[in-house]
């Protein structure tokens, strides 16, 4: 059975910052083999315990919302449990149990709102960017003004159009042709 010290342990010590957001086939299948049988037990609601405090909720929101999208790249698995990743991160930061987990390990509580289609949570992120990750929050936060601004836009991320089997609009193809994300994200830093 898999613990939350598991998951940090692999996460956080294992991967590492270097590894957080490059895209690995190696690493893909290695968060599937380890972890799979986790994630669909916390999708059911079999990790209530995870919630109790903050290491074991910091945990949580990395298995149903980081390692999904490792997992199910390209499918709607990817993004089956965000809500529950959502939910999990709100209730610690709430708490304030995401000030007692040290950068850059921290930005895992914030990244739920980064990833929600909702414009107030994306508001909410680029704050807490702003004022709770002073040593490792300059990237993050270039990160999280771009998918507002992709949220402020379209209400929603086109590029997640496919997976969720959602039409895309005339719009978004052109969102999409003229560099996605990548555009937006490149604008933003030029304006920085």
């Amino acid at each position: 059975m898999v613990t939350p010290d598991d998951v940090l342990r692999f996460w956080l010590d294992e991967v590492g910052p270097a590894g957080w957001y490059k895209t690995s086939e190696a690493l893909d299948a290695e968060v599937r083999e380890r972890f799979l049988a986790a994630w669909e037990n916390a999708r059911e609601g079999a990790c209530g315990l995870w919630l109790t405090y903050p290491n074991g909720m910091l945990a949580y929101v990395i298995l149903t919302d980081q390692f999904p999208r490792n997992m199910f790249r390209d499918d709607a698995r990817a993004f089956a449990t965000d809500q529950q990743a959502l939910a999990a991160g709100k209730a610690a930061i709430n708490r304030g149990w995401d000030m007692r987990v040290d950068e850059p390990a921290r930005q895992f509580f914030y990244l739920p709102l980064m990833h929600s289609e909702n414009l107030c949570d994306q508001e909410r992120c680029v704050r807490l960017m702003c004022e709770r990750m002073p040593e490792h929050g300059a990237e993050n936060l270039t990160h999280a003004r771009a998918h507002r601004e992709v949220i402020r836009q379209f209400g929603r991320f086109p590029y997640r159009n496919a997976a969720l089997a959602r039409p895309s609009t005339a719009s978004e193809r052109a969102f999409e042709s003229e560099g996605g994300y990548g555009g937006t994200l490149r604008r933003i830093m030029q304006a920085a």
